[in-house]
């Protein structure tokens, strides 16, 4: 099995480090044949021309419609494509309907596809390597962020580009930490914020910290106490379950005690965000995806308190590498005419252009994937951006076991869900979603290697 290779440093003053891309199973095309290169097939785009309407099915991410919707027009009024826009409500409802059409008819020419969802689609071969349609369209690797660029090369070929992409930010409550005595920031680790946990809860009475519903990607959150810890749902760069490991029990158990020990956290039961904002918990992690839908809810409700943003506290063995990416890319669909692909990569070049990049970031709060983007456009008018372009310092490449193994997402979240609501013992119960996604492994991916 390949592992990630090194990328080199990113650009354009948004960050400066050394990111890791992926590297995997190998899948040949037919049409075309094989390049060299990468042993992946791309459509020939010689002599295309690209067709007049195209469709675009997406989750709209960030309650985006709107900002997307303009963005579209501003693209037929220079090129005279159209693009209609398919919207779903979720990441699992626009992979549900693409892949009812693939049965059903009306393929979109390009979808998004989030970070635990693309990779099944790649094993099906029902996008295609984007290798020559983004050479036919103008757009180089160089124009993105490398850490997001990256997170779609597979097999030496790239098979999605990123568009609305985030880390998660631990958000707090200021009003709180200034009752408590504390000082204006996050907290340095998990082991301080324990500490800082009985004077919040003493100043406001309420929980000092609310861990994210469960339905809202617990598997993706916790990774950042996993590999805190030392551990993660799998070893780094590798296939090799560590879910229900020494240091994985540890991690999750401190994670239980903070609600029926300790008593400081509580689980949300529906939304974090919307338990933050009322001032029923003192703070969370959300995605910088939700920066300025929490920004929106405060002013409704009246700017209750100010809002802070800082970056993922880390664990007793790793303080640095604990931030995983997220979000979602724009993929173009295997099966649709060759003249819509080309129009869909001409789309995607001016979806993700720098001046677009920071239009969707401002309406959303999604970190800008453009490398030339003038990100002061973002932070001037919201300083908060800063944080979340800050941290990218601190990201990591996502675990195997929960970005590539369909399904396994659901499974922890189901474990984290019983560990947290019912008290369910951590070592029995990540046993068996260790089994559980062995199972997934061995029956779903592996064969595909």
């Amino acid at each position: 099995m390949s592992r990630r290779k090194l990328l080199g440093v990113a650009s354009a003053g948004l960050v400066a480090l050394a990111l890791a891309a992926c590297a995997g199973p190998s899948v040949a095309g037919t049409d075309p044949e094989p390049t060299a290169s990468t042993g992946v097939a791309g459509p020939d785009f010689t002599g295309v021309e690209p067709a007049d309407k195209i469709t675009f099915l997406s989750a709209n991410p960030g309650g985006s419609q709107a900002v997307t919707q303009e963005i579209i027009d501003a693209f037929t009024a220079e090129t005279g494509i159209e693009v209609e826009l398919q919207s779903a409500t979720s990441y699992e409802e626009t992979a549900q309907k693409f892949q009812a059409a693939q049965a059903g008819g009306g393929l979109p020419d390009l979808l998004t596809l989030s970070d635990v969802w693309w990779f099944r689609f790649y094993m099906n071969e029902q996008i295609i390597p984007l290798d020559s349609a983004l050479e036919a369209a103008g757009i180089s690797a160089d124009d993105y962020v490398p850490g997001f660029y990256a997170d779609y090369t597979y097999d030496g070929a790239q098979w999605g580009v990123p568009f609305a992409r985030s880390t998660p930010l631990f958000y707090y409550n200021k009003a709180h930490w200034e009752a408590a005595g504390l000082p204006d920031r996050a907290p340095e680790t998990w082991a301080e914020f324990a500490e800082w946990a009985p004077k919040l809860q003493a100043a406001t009475g309420v929980h000092a910290y609310g861990y994210p519903e469960t339905a809202g990607y617990a598997g993706w959150t916790l990774q950042n106490l996993l590999w805190g810890y030392g551990t993660g749902w799998s070893a780094e760069d590798s296939f090799d379950v560590t879910a229900n490991s020494p240091e994985a029990v540890e991690a999750l158990t401190f994670m239980q005690d903070s609600i029926y020990e300790a008593g400081w956290a509580t689980q949300a039961a529906t939304s974090a965000q919307t338990d933050l904002v009322s001032g029923a918990i003192s703070a969370t992690i959300l995605s910088t995806g939700s920066l300025v839908g929490t920004q929106t809810a405060l002013e409704s409700a009246g700017n209750p308190f100010e809002l802070g943003v800082g970056f993922l506290p880390g664990g007793p063995v790793e303080s640095d590498r604990v931030v995983p990416t997220g979000g979602t890319g724009v993929s173009i669909t295997a099966g649709v005419p060759v003249e819509n692909q080309l129009a869909a990569a001409m789309f995607i070049k001016f979806l993700t252009n720098p001046e677009n990049s920071i239009k969707f970031s401002a309406a959303t709060g999604y970190i800008p994937v453009n490398a030339n983007a003038d990100t002061s456009a973002l932070t001037g008018p919201n300083p908060l951006a800063q944080t979340a372009i800050d941290q990218l310092a601190r990201i990591r490449p996502q675990d195997y076991a929960r970005v590539f193994l369909p399904g396994a997402d659901g499974e922890m979240a189901l474990a984290v869900t019983a560990i947290n609501t019912t008290q369910a013992d951590v070592q029995s119960t990540l046993d068996q979603l260790a089994a559980t996604i062995e199972g997934i492994y061995t029956s779903q991916v592996e064969p595909n290697l």
